[in-house]
C-alpha cells in the first residue's frame, strides 16, 4: 500500500478497500465488522448501527445540500439492512467565519429529512476550528435503527437471485461535478439525493424475498457489484444496455471520460432478490417517483467466481472492475 494517504483512497473503489482492510480492519478485526455490510447488525439481530461523515463540495448543489446528504446517507445505510431509522447523533466541525445563515439552512434540511425518515437526533457535538483548518463544514451522523426484516446480507447472494437497480444511475456524481466546475447545463440535472426508507419498507411489507440491499454511493454500481461478487463468491453477469442512464449523466461522462456505473449515487440502491419475486418487487418500486424506472440489470452465475461480467448488446463481454484512481473526490 502507498506510504502516504492519497485522494484515491477515499473514492469507494480499490484503493479505498485496500486502506480499510490493511489499516482499519487489521486493527479492529471482529466478527461483526468483517461482514462488511452497510450497517452493523447488533443486539441479537434486533438493531442496525451505522456511521458516516460528509465533506461534500460544494455544500449546496442541485437536489440537496450537505445537511440533507448527512441524514439520507446514514438513514439509507440503516434501511439497506432492513432497518427503520430511529435515533441519530450529529457531530459538526465548523470553520471560523462560516455564515450562521448557511448553517441554519443546512440544519433545516436535516430536520426535514429526519421527519421523512421518522427519526430524531438525540445527541451531538460541535467543534469550531480556526479559519483554514477545515473547509467550511464537515458533518458526521451516526444512526440506530430497528430491524424490520432479518437476514438481509451481501454475503448470502446465490444463483437463485436476480439483481435490480432502483433508478437511473450516476446522478449525484454528475451533478456535483457540474456544480463544482461551474458547468452551465441546459438541462435540469440534479442529484438523486433522497431517503430510501419508504421504498425498503414497502418491499418488506409486500413480503419480497430480499437477499441483499446496498445504496450505490462512492464507487457507484460497479463498486457494489464487485463487493457482492467477492463477499458471496459468485459471478454477476450484467446486461450493459439494461442499465438506466439519463442523457444528462451520459453527457457528463463523455466530458469526464468516466463510466456511469462508477459515478456516485445518493438515492439509488441495488437489490438482490429471489427470481420469483422480480415482477412483484418492480411493481412495488414503480409506485415511487424516484424509483419509477427500476429495472433488472443482472443475473447471478458461477461462471467466474468473485467477478462481475459486463455483457454488451453486440454479444461481447468484459470484466467490470472495481473503480480505481481519484474519480471525483468529496462527492459525499
Amino acid at each position: 500500500m502507498n506510504k502516504h494517504i492519497t485522494l484515491a483512497m477515499g473514492n469507494g473503489g480499490e484503493e479505498n478497500n485496500e486502506l480499510i482492510h490493511k489499516v482499519f480492519y487489521k486493527a479492529f478485526k471482529n466478527e461483526i465488522l468483517e461482514k462488511s455490510e452497510d450497517a452493523a447488525v447488533i443486539h441479537g439481530g434486533e438493531l442496525a448501527f451505522s456511521t458516516d461523515s460528509f465533506t461534500v463540495s460544494p455544500l449546496f448543489f442541485p437536489g440537496g445540500d450537505i445537511g440533507k446528504l448527512a441524514i439520507c446517507g446514514t438513514c439509507n445505510d440503516l434501511a439497506m439492512m432492513g432497518a427503520k431509522p430511529k435515533y441519530l447523533t450529529c457531530s459538526v466541525i465548523i470553520e471560523e467565519g462560516f455564515p450562521t445563515r448557511e448553517l441554519e439552512k443546512i440544519v433545516r434540511s436535516m430536520k426535514k429529512e429526519l421527519k421523512n425518515n421518522g427519526a430524531i437526533v438525540v445527541s451531538g457535538d460541535t467543534k469550531v476550528v480556526p479559519r483554514g483548518s477545515v473547509d467550511k463544514i464537515f458533518i458526521n451522523t451516526t444512526g440506530i435503527g430497528e430491524i424490520q426484516k432479518k437476514g438481509i446480507s451481501s454475503n448470502s447472494i446465490s444463483e437463485d437471485d436476480v439483481i435490480l437497480v432502483s433508478r437511473d444511475i450516476g446522478r449525484h456524481g454528475a451533478a456535483i461535478f457540474a456544480a463544482r466546475e461551474g458547468i452551465d447545463l441546459s438541462t435540469s440535472l440534479k442529484s438523486d439525493c433522497a431517503s430510501l426508507t419508504l421504498q425498503v419498507q414497502a418491499l418488506i411489507d409486500a413480503d419480497i424475498n430480499i437477499t441483499a440491499l446496498r445504496d450505490a454511493t462512492r464507487g457507484g454500481v460497479s463498486a457494489v457489484l464487485n463487493e457482492w461478487a467477492k463477499q458471496s463468491n459468485i459471478c454477476i453477469e450484467v446486461q450493459e444496455d439494461s442499465i438506466p442512464v439519463s442523457q444528462e449523466v451520459y453527457g457528463i461522462c463523455e466530458i469526464l471520460g468516466f463510466e456511469a456505473v462508477n459515478l456516485a449515487n445518493e438515492g439509488t440502491f441495488v437489490l438482490a432478490i429471489k427470481k420469483e419475486d422480480e415482477v412483484k418487487a418492480l411493481e412495488v418500486l414503480h409506485r415511487f417517483e424516484n424509483s419509477s424506472n427500476a429495472v433488472k440489470i443482472a443475473v447471478v452465475t458461477q461462471q467466474y467466481k468473485k467477478r462481475v461480467v459486463l455483457l454488451s448488446s453486440y454479444g461481447t463481454k468484459r470484466f467490470l472492475e472495481t473503480p480505481t484512481g481519484e474519480l471525483l473526490p468529496r462527492i459525499c
